[in-house]
């Protein structure tokens, strides 16, 4: 499970990066919102799975807002 902050999230293309609390960085894509929505705010504090890309890279999926 990672834990972190998003750091960045771009509404037109849909993709964005969370930062996790070592500092690692992850790629995600809007579809990964586990809530359905296909937006999330900069800054919002999320739970997410480490799921291994379709280029091989490690990406956040299922990303939820801790409350």
């Amino acid at each position: 499970m990672l834990k972190g902050v998003v750091s960045a999230f771009d509404d037109q293309r849909g993709d964005g990066w969370l930062r996790v609390d070592n500092g690692e960085m992850f790629y995600f894509h809007c579809v990964e919102i586990a809530d359905g929505t296909r937006n999330i705010a900069v800054g919002v504090e999320v739970q997410a799975t480490r799921l291994l890309g379709h280029l091989g890279v490690d990406e956040a999926a299922r990303l939820r807002v801790v409350d």
